[in-house]
């Protein structure tokens, strides 16, 4: 990852992790869904006023004209609703913010894919799209979407006009308001915006607005002009065009946004990607049952859970557990012993433990009902350790097979896995398939080898500072 983009990631990640990340959506973020740009939605416009849309660059002056001559906007609102109406498939983007620990939405597009996207993933979310509704609060929410420019389901309130533009601070000042508050006091990630988007330096003449200085610091993607681009054909187009961007990215720091600038826009998915990845290996799966601890006996076995769950929680992981029979007591003991002891650098946010339901009570068998309830523990991690691994059945002990499912989810999901083979049973021959085929399992991770491979036979202490070591070189990634 380039220098610049590695800051970024890990600046975003701190915002992510103390709740102050947002986000800022412009049109860019739903054209990769299939839908139009502003030249496109006012393209039969321009047409039907004998004008060139090519030639166009004020479309928000275009679309007044329009109105202008038609005394009237419906035909505006009616292109609103037949452009974005339709139900579309969410971006891979959509998907990756959607499951971020993001609450903070603005966006200047009138379709519904961040509200449909987020739903999709169990997510309530508080949708605002008039001055009225920000005065009401859904109880519960996980997000709330500002659709400032209005809403394709509402498309005669939408904000289209010159005049809309110019009466905004009066017809919509509570969402001035707002969005001043929160550029205080989040810092945004601006997505889907070409900064020669019509309505940009509307919306970034708002951003002034009664903050003075007081502007906090807020990141762009911005793909770089480059050869070959539309207007930047000739080398004469492109030096131009590359200097003016120059210029443009600079007059954003006016506003504290600092460009993340990329050279394709499939570059922003990939950062977005190591986002996400890095923020969910910021928590750690433990899997594991135990009916017996075999050559290390019961003592030395819970020593080594409740120092393991203990040492992550104080090196900043989050901890996830099932509750599995004979580990999951001293995981939560190891983790919120840590949590006492350090109260102001440490919470019970870092604990999240899942016990698993022993009855069926309702329409669900317990196979079932485990099965999805596995996968969403699962989810929350992106990094999985595996201890022991037995269970009692008919009066012997077997290798727990609930313990091989959760090590099949987490591979499904993509998590990195580290089963402790220094643990024995079900644990010990999961670390054997992975050290047999070492490359599938760790494709990015050559130099973790011969640390997993510790972890086959390694005394407890010893393995804690292996696995701490692995986490800090598979966070830098």
């Amino acid at each position: 990852m380039k220098s610049e983009h590695e800051l970024f990631v890990k600046d975003y990640l701190k915002k992510l992790n103390n709740g102050s990340a947002a986000i800022f959506a412009g049109a860019g973020l739903s054209v990769g869904a299939g839908f139009i740009n502003w030249k496109e939605l006012l393209n039969d416009i321009a047409t039907e006023l004998k004008l060139n849309i090519e030639l166009e660059y004020d479309l928000i002056s275009l679309a007044q004209y329009h109105v202008n001559e038609k005394r009237n906007s419906s035909f505006l609102n009616k292109r609103i609703v037949e452009e974005f109406a339709e139900r579309a498939e969410p971006t891979e983007n959509h998907r990756i913010l959607a499951r971020l620990p993001i609450s903070t939405y603005w966006t200047t597009n009138y379709d519904n894919l961040i509200e449909q996207t987020l739903r999709d993933y169990q997510k309530i979310v508080d949708t605002k799209h008039t001055p009225s509704q920000l005065t009401t609060h859904r109880n519960r929410r996980d997000a709330v979407v500002y659709k400032m420019h209005g809403d394709v389901d509402h498309a005669t309130n939408a904000v289209l006009t010159k005049d809309h533009y110019e009466r905004y601070y009066k017809t919509h000042a509570p969402f001035i308001t707002a969005l001043s508050a929160d550029l205080v006091t989040k810092t945004f990630l601006f997505i889907g915006f070409s900064f020669s988007d019509p309505n940009i330096s509307y919306v970034l003449s708002r951003l002034k607005v009664g903050l003075d200085d007081e502007t906090g610091h807020h990141y762009a993607f911005i793909k770089k002009v480059a050869r070959g681009d539309k207007g930047s054909e000739s080398k004469e187009d492109f030096l131009y065009n590359q200097r003016k961007q120059y210029f443009m990215l600079e007059d954003l720091k006016r506003y504290g946004i600092n460009a993340v600038e990329v050279d394709s826009y499939d570059e922003i998915t990939e950062i977005l990607i190591a986002i996400e990845r890095r923020y969910k290996q910021q928590t750690v799966f433990i899997a594991g049952s135990a009916e017996e601890y075999g050559e290390w006996g019961k003592d030395k076995a819970l020593t080594f859970i409740h120092s393991l769950s203990k040492s992550l929680v104080g090196k900043n992981y989050k901890v996830v557990n099932g509750f599995g029979w004979g580990v999951g007591s001293a995981v939560i003991n190891g983790a919120l012993e840590m949590i006492y002891e350090k109260p102001l650098i440490h919470t019970e946010e870092q604990l999240l433990i899942r016990p698993f339901p022993q009855v069926k009570t309702g329409k669900y068998e317990l196979g079932k009902l485990w099965q999805q309830y596995r996968e969403r523990m699962i989810s929350f991690a992106g990094v999985a350790l595996f201890v022991f691994g037995n269970k009692m059945e008919n009066g012997s002990i077997i290798d727990a097979g609930g313990v091989r499912k959760e090590f099949e989810i987490a591979q499904k999901q993509g998590v990195v896995l580290l089963p402790i083979g220094a643990t024995g049973y079900m644990s010990k021959a999961l670390w054997e398939e992975v050290m047999q085929d070492f490359d599938t399992f760790y494709p990015n991770l050559p130099e973790v080898r011969k640390l997993v491979e510790q972890l086959g036979n390694s005394e407890p202490e010893q393995i804690i500072k292996i696995i701490l070591q692995i986490l800090s070189i598979i966070n830098k990634k």
